[in-house]
């Protein structure tokens, strides 16, 4: 587990140098230049048109610095999550095999979990450090140590409830995240408010212009900030709900492809 650590840091740090190039490649190249385009010809319309009402234009909406940062963070969580996923999915892998040859019916003694143990560490190497693996492996040794069903059985909710809880703790970045895009459509709001105020002696004066786009500033940072918030929220709760199946799987397949065979003689 310690080994995969860096792997997993290394991969999160360069999927967010990735999210802020692709973001903010997108935003110089498309919605920036749209957005504006946009703004020119509604000012040019209010000009010529006294009774002009303006449309909502999606790359306005998107247009500000605080909405390229919720999206930068949105696709950096979502790489995370695709991350935990193929981790998940792999750690499912072995409910589906048999890695133990216990025939129906067999008792498993204390004197025998050398045997069955020997075919576990004959796994590949990439399937040993699984949670499945480590379970079997940990109530054979317990087993043969303390020939105690009873507490072979608590061994293992021990183990994988300390697992859920592992799991769960990984998912604080992808928390902290959710957390973090509707703080900055906030900070884009308070932005917004402060430069609608900073302008109200033109509003004062007849020019309502420069109010009301501050004002489209604070409510479309908040808009967006919400909207990927609930999005990513739903996302971040399968992934729990798979972690959570896995882990009770695993208690499931401990007990019936292995700990209800034991028996102290």
């Amino acid at each position: 587990m310690q080994r995969s650590f860096p792997i997993e840091f290394a991969y999160q740090a360069f999927a967010l140098v990735i999210s802020i190039i692709l973001v903010h490649a997108v935003y110089v190249s498309l919605v920036r230049p749209n957005a504006e385009a946009v703004l020119r010809e509604q000012a040019k319309a209010r000009e010529s048109q006294a009774d002009y009402v303006e449309e909502r234009s999606g790359w306005v909406i998107v247009r500000d610095y605080e909405q390229e940062a919720c999206f930068i963070l949105m696709l950096w969580a979502l790489a995370i999550i695709g991350y935990k996923g193929v981790s998940t999915g792999r750690e499912r892998k072995p409910l589906g095999e048999s890695l133990l040859h216990v025939p129906e019916g067999m008792k498993i003694l204390p004197e025998d979990t050398r045997e069955f143990s020997r075919q576990l560490e004959a796994l590949p190497e990439a399937v040993r450090p699984l949670l499945v693996p480590r379970v079997l492996t940990m109530v054979l040794h317990r087993f043969a140590s303390t020939r105690s069903i009873e507490a072979v059985t608590a061994a293992t909710h021990t183990m994988c409830e300390s697992e859920a809880e592992r799991l769960d703790s990984e998912l604080s970045m992808i928390r902290y995240i959710a957390w973090a895009i509707p703080s900055i459509g906030f900070i884009g709001t308070v932005r917004g408010i402060g430069e609608a105020l900073a302008q109200a002696h033109k509003a004062v004066e007849g020019d309502i212009t420069g109010v009301t786009m501050s004002l489209g500033v604070a409510f479309n940072s908040t808009l967006i900030a919400l909207l990927l918030s609930i999005i990513l929220m739903f996302i971040v709760h399968q992934i729990q709900l798979q972690q959570e199946r896995l882990v009770l799987d695993t208690e499931h397949y401990a007990d019936e492809h292995l700990i209800r065979h034991l028996r102290v003689q």
